[in-house]
């Protein structure tokens, strides 16, 4: 292929709406149930509809799937189940055709068992420097190299048939790579290009504080500073290399840094290293006025100082969805109080969502929008045989898992799996269809037709900063440019500040035109 005109950063993504796109759980183009490359081309125009600035994909890249394409074989091949590579140029160029540009997903921590560089390295090649190979302790080895424990549970050491073990901090299909090799720093850079070149204008980086480990790989101890294999220094290197990649074609970058410590957290949106970084406070924060407005404060004040725009999300392909955290009576998050059955109340879960998604669209910075969310999707219960997520079985059953956030999306009321395409990967809910975009499109009250309305008004708040309104106990009230937004978290209605209009609402004010409970407007100054 021919090299396309590298993008040019114009700032776009310091002000962006960024929707997230879960290929596999999106549309099926070819009927085998599976989303695919195909299903998103088909429906670029709902999308530019919607108005959103760019598409995040998740890993598209060829895989076996034992966590979901977090577990990569190839990356510069897509999945067969997606779709082509050829396919996958085709999408970034129509989808930038309407406006929308193409943000991709990397997973520099590990890669597949099935990848070609763990194969070698298990035939006893030279890329076992590529990975962390480690005899183990014990009389025989049969203890692992150290005491660290797998995200998705259990140890994070799987042992070989020669009587080695290899680290992976996720699954055991998933070999965390060495970051200390220069090879490894040369292939993520070359991967870059790869796709840069093919039109991409951002990367989500997976895991990003992870990569780097203390070669000695030491045991794990509370409170070691600096901790083994978190937010270690020498990590900067790697980004500021990748920094200057992404400069030569004016791509961005955004992060999932998993940080407490604001004053680390924005050590990697310094101007050499990440353009942005997931804010994941605001998306964890029970529906309280104060704990938000401090998870507000704290997030815009974090960025300050190295110049970095906020992001805002409520919800992602990790996480219950938005409308069943809301609906429950601990409104928190916590991968604890992921169940099955259903939410405390839904009515109010949608309630609260709706009026969640005008006051993330209102404040300054970038928003995530995962895809399901425009509809007021909840979560959904997976019977128990079908659940695919890893970390169900890890847990050994006490973690549902994160497949209740992943099913595919209803499209068309009338249709066969709610217009999804052939019979889905995960089985969609009894009453999926109430939900499908082409019934919301039709109705000017629906969550669809609020999110549509609020991306296209969302430049009333201009780009200038945020200042908080006098507002009672439990309301927030700010202002942005000449546009208000009041959100009532408190449990009576409450009388709006003085305006000029009403822009926009998450429910209808009461016959007094106050604000009731669980409700947000937008207002012109």
């Amino acid at each position: 292929m021919g090299q396309p005109t590298p993008a040019t950063d114009d700032g776009w993504w310091r002000s962006a709406v960024i929707y997230q796109v879960y290929v596999r759980s999106f549309a099926d183009g070819d009927g085998d149930g599976t989303g695919d490359l195909a299903g998103v081309r088909a429906r670029l125009p709902y999308l530019a509809e919607l108005g959103v600035d760019a598409l995040w994909f998740n890993p598209w890249y060829r895989s076996p799937m034992k966590d979901g394409g977090y577990d990569v074989a190839d990356y510069r091949a897509i999945d067969p189940a997606f779709g082509t590579l050829a396919e996958a140029e085709k999408l970034i160029a129509e989808a930038r055709e309407l406006g929308i540009r193409t943000i991709v997903d990397i997973v520099p921590n590990h890669v597949s068992d099935q990848h070609p560089w763990f194969r070698a390295a298990l035939a006893g090649g030279p890329e076992r420097e590529l990975f962390h190979f480690r005899p183990g302790r014990g009389d025989h080895g049969e203890l692992p190299p150290n005491d660290w424990t797998s995200e998705f549970g259990g140890p994070a050491w799987t042992r070989l048939p020669d009587g080695d073990w290899y680290l992976h901090l996720f699954a055991p299909e998933q070999p965390d790579l060495n970051w200390a090799h220069p090879a490894v720093r040369q292939e993520h850079e070359d991967i870059l290009r790869f796709w840069f070149d093919r039109g991409v204008t951002g990367v989500r980086i997976d895991s990003a504080a992870l990569l780097a480990k203390d070669p000695c790989l030491p045991d794990f101890t509370e409170g070691r500073d600096p901790h083994p294999y978190v937010d270690r220094d020498e990590l900067h290197d790697v980004y500021r290399a990748w920094r200057a990649v992404a400069d030569e074609y004016g791509a961005v970058f955004v992060g999932e840094v998993w940080l407490p410590d604001t004053e680390r957290f924005a050590r990697y949106l310094r101007p050499d290293e990440l353009h942005t970084a997931f804010n994941f406070s605001f998306m964890t924060c029970p529906w309280d006025a104060a704990r938000l407005r401090r998870s507000i404060d704290d997030t815009l004040a974090e960025h300050a100082p190295v110049g970095a725009p906020a992001t805002w999300v409520l919800c992602n392909h990790d996480v219950t969805r938005t409308v069943t955290r809301y609906g429950r009576a601990d409104t928190g998050f916590d991968f604890a109080t992921k169940a099955f059955g259903t939410p405390t109340d839904l009515d109010l879960g949608t309630r609260r969502a709706r009026a969640a998604a005008l006051l993330s669209l209102a404040l300054p910075g970038a928003v995530y929008v995962y895809q399901g969310e425009e509809l007021g999707l909840p979560e959904a219960d997976i019977p128990l045989d079908r659940i695919e997520d890893p970390m169900h079985a890890r847990s050994g059953g006490t973690d549902p898992g994160r497949d209740g956030c992943r099913v595919p999306l209803p499209w068309a009321a009338g249709e066969p799996h709610a217009g999804f395409g052939g019979e889905p990967w995960l089985p969609q809910p009894d009453g999926w269809a109430a939900y499908a975009a082409d019934r919301q499109a039709e109705d000017p009250g629906s969550v669809l037709s609020l999110y549509r309305a609020a991306v296209r008004l969302r430049p009333e708040f201009g780009d200038g900063p945020l200042t908080w309104l006098p507002a009672p106990d439990g309301v927030l009230a700010f202002a942005r440019a000449g546009a208000l937004c009041v959100v009532n978290l408190a449990d009576t209605p409450v009388d709006l500040p003085a305006h000029s209009a009403l822009l926009l609402a998450s429910g209808p004010l009461d016959a007094a035109g106050r604000l009731p409970a669980d409700t947000a407007v937008w207002l012109r100054s």
